[in-house]
């Protein structure tokens, strides 16, 4: 195996590794605890604050 191979390779993984965490953090976003519920919606609700 060259380095051109190799190279070809861990580009594929390089890919897959990086479409892995975007669906991660999506399901990670869309799929919250109750307690990180609450606070991305207190977090969403600053603009609506009165002060």
């Amino acid at each position: 195996m060259d380095i051109q191979e190799l190279a070809t390779t861990l580009r594929s993984f390089w890919g897959l590794w990086l479409m892995l965490l975007f669906v991660g953090i999506v399901v990670w976003t869309f799929w919250p605890s109750q307690a990180r519920k609450r606070e991305m919606s207190d977090h969403a609700n600053i603009p609506f604050r009165e002060e």
